[in-house]
C-alpha cells in the first residue's frame, strides 16, 4: 500500500511548513489528488490516520480534492473526460488526444494550522 509513504510524507511537508509559519499542530490539510495519479482516497484518508499519530498532526483532518482527468484536443479545440481506465480519444472528432491537461495531480494546498492553547 503505497499511500502509507504518500501519507508519511503529506505529514512530515506538513509539519515543515506549518513550524515555517510558527504554527505547533495542524488541523487540517488540504491535498489535491488527480484521477490518474495511482491513489486511492480512501486507502489515503485511512493511511493518513494511522501515520498522524505521535506527530504536529496527530488531531489532524485529511481534506482530499478530487481532479478529474481531462485531456485538450486540438484538432477541434475541445477539453473532454479521460476517466478511468483513460481513453485519449476525442468523444468529438474521434481524434487521438496526447494534450493531458488534468489528473496526475498530487500536491498540498493548503494547512490549517491548530488554534494557540489558550
Amino acid at each position: 500500500m503505497h499511500e502509507l509513504s504518500i501519507a508519511t510524507a503529506i505529514i512530515e511537508r506538513a509539519g515543515e511548513l506549518a513550524r515555517a509559519d510558527g504554527a505547533e499542530a495542524v488541523s487540517a490539510v488540504t491535498v489535491r489528488v488527480g484521477e490518474l495519479a495511482g491513489v486511492v482516497p480512501d486507502a489515503l484518508d485511512f493511511a493518513f490516520e494511522v501515520a498522524r499519530d505521535g506527530t504536529a498532526l496527530a488531531g489532524a483532518r485529511l481534506v482530499v480534492e478530487r481532479i478529474p482527468a481531462q485531456a485538450w484536443c486540438g484538432p477541434c479545440a475541445e477539453e473532454f473526460a479521460v476517466g478511468t481506465p483513460p481513453f485519449f480519444w476525442c468523444p468529438r472528432c474521434d481524434h487521438p488526444s496526447t494534450d493531458l491537461r488534468s489528473g496526475r495531480e498530487l500536491e498540498i494546498t493548503g494547512i490549517e494550522p491548530s488554534p494557540a492553547p489558550a
